[in-house]
């Protein structure tokens, strides 16, 4: 996260703990392996994962041997960064700016972002940074979410929400769209100076104990969480089970499609 972002997502301890509680497992961790195979992270590479919330991409290269020379962790919120170090300790976790990141130029093989440029101002700028961090020939790699309108789940849990908690939580829920385009997303590794672009698009599955848990892992994970009440989320869930049944399984799973973009650049 940058400085420049909406002050709404820097995360409380709690939130910090839930979303490495539940985010990690149900979302995040399927893509890490995805995004350290698309940049090229190999043994023996330095990697920098930036905006690492919690540090799954990072504690995934550690543990998969992926990389294991020096792997870097920034991100901008200290509740994330404790979580990180305690998970994995032997990993280097700096509280830095996205936008001026606290490493040295020509430092890394490989720069990795996954799901957080939809929450910089200026991702060019970022991106800018990550070239500067990587050294000449090495990759610069992020994921991101597609837009709401490629993600048949998501878009009809956004009404819902809507429906039952007002407007405001339109724009909390609409950030994590809002790189879908993925013409434009990689536009800006073209004017952050980096070529040789690679691009795909590939479909995951979020994995959720049942429609309410999917309901509080959404909810509770982003900045709604400190103002939606168990009773709203409950309501909620219950509207989800009933307008949404489809991905409701017969073990009492709900399993939703999760449409993100890969965009990988050379410095």
């Amino acid at each position: 996260m940058t400085t420049s972002e909406n002050e709404t997502f820097q995360l409380s301890t709690e939130a910090a703990e839930f979303y490495e509680a539940k985010f990690v497992p149900a979302i995040f961790g399927q893509w890490a392996p995805q995004l350290l195979d698309f940049a090229g992270v190999a043994t023996g590479h330095d990697l920098l994962d930036v905006a690492c919330g919690t540090g799954v991409v990072a504690r995934t290269a550690k543990r998969s041997a992926k990389a294991d020379a020096s792997i870097v962790g920034v991100d901008l919120n200290d509740a994330m960064l404790a979580v990180a170090a305690r998970a994995e300790p032997t990993i280097d976790w700096r509280q830095g700016d996205a936008g001026a990141l606290p490493v040295a130029d020509d430092s890394f093989d490989a720069a990795v972002c996954q799901m957080a440029f939809m929450f910089f101002a200026d991702p060019v700028a970022v991106l800018r940074e990550m070239r500067r961090a990587t050294r000449p020939g090495g990759t610069v790699a992020a994921l991101v979410p597609a837009a709401l309108d490629d993600q048949p789940a998501y878009r009809r849990f956004m009404k819902l929400a809507v429906d039952e908690l007002g407007l405001e939580a339109q724009p909390l829920l609409s950030a994590y769209w809002a790189c879908g385009d993925l013409d434009a997303f990689a536009g800006n590794f073209t004017a952050a100076g980096l070529h040789r672009l690679e691009t795909a698009t590939r479909t995951g599955t979020a994995h959720f104990d049942s429609p309410e848990d999917f309901v509080t892992t959404e909810i509770c994970g982003s900045p709604l969480g400190d103002t939606t009440g168990p009773e709203a989320i409950s309501r909620l869930g219950r509207a989800v089970a009933t307008d949404m049944p489809e991905w409701h399984h017969a073990d009492g799973t709900y399993r939703v499609p999760l449409v993100c973009h890969l965009v990988l650049g050379h410095a």
